[in-house]
């Protein structure tokens, strides 16, 4: 599709968790991966009743420019995955970073490395990049694909010098068991340079009562994490000195 147009899904435009400060946040419609416990799966295809086009949503963003420069804040491109409409975000990252306005994008980083990704990646000051899991069979258990191009992707970002914030569901069973906290933590220092900050996000069950009206089925069975756990979890990663940020 032309990159003056997107297929976006909705808009935040008081976000507190998608970035620093508060964030004016834009969901992209489509993504590569089906994860059990995706929250947003009305995100995952494409609807032209959402289409906007770049000048609309650019003008939008600034009106907001002011108040940016006030809390530290800007934009965060999220979904969906926005890097399947590289070219678009590219676009708006370029007439943002002009305004100098603060850009973000959260990401699976399930992406082939394509000239309009690289453009992309160029304007973006952060990237929230999302672990759904570090073993490959139990990724594609959970998201339907591998992750090599998630860590494909966060090489790339560690070439180019790009700030990341790690994001890590936390699920039972899955993602909450000291050996797979410390595969986590070598991931984390193998690309310590660039890594910001660590932000681990309790498994909740809050997209289930959205997959039934979607007529899907909600397989994952688990229960959130106890608080106690997570506050675990989140003491082991500090002492590896990393800034842990708990959702």
């Amino acid at each position: 599709m032309d990159n003056n147009l997107a297929y976006i899904h909705s808009i935040v435009t008081g976000g507190t968790v998608d970035g620093p400060g508060v964030r004016y946040v834009i969901f992209f419609q489509m993504c590569p991966f089906r994860c059990k416990y995706c929250h947003n799966p009305d995100t995952w295809t494409k609807n032209v009743l959402g289409i906007k086009t770049l000048d609309s949503v650019f003008s939008d963003i600034l009106k907001y420019k002011n108040f940016f420069s006030f809390c530290g804040g800007g934009a965060t491109v999220s979904g969906g995955e926005p890097l399947l409409q590289a070219g678009f975000v590219a676009e708006l990252f370029k007439k943002l970073k002009e305004e100098k306005i603060h850009t973000a994008v959260d990401t699976c980083g399930y992406t082939d490395i394509t000239e309009q990704v690289k453009k992309a990646v160029k304007y973006t000051d952060l990237f929230l990049l999302d672990i759904k899991h570090l073993d490959t069979d139990k990724h594609i258990a959970l998201t339907g694909k591998d992750n090599k191009k998630t860590l494909e992707f966060l090489q790339y970002l560690y070439k180019n010098n790009k700030k990341v914030w790690i994001r890590q569901v936390v699920v039972p069973n899955l993602t909450d068991d000291d050996n797979y906290i410390d595969e986590l933590i070598s991931l984390l220092n193998k690309y310590s340079p660039i890594i910001d900050k660590v932000e681990l996000l309790p498994y909740h069950k809050m997209g289930e009562e959205k997959w039934k009206k979607l007529g899907l089925k909600y397989e994952l069975n688990a229960e959130p994490p106890s608080p106690e756990r997570m506050k675990l979890i989140r003491q082991k990663i500090e002492k590896s000195g990393f800034e842990v940020l708990l959702s």
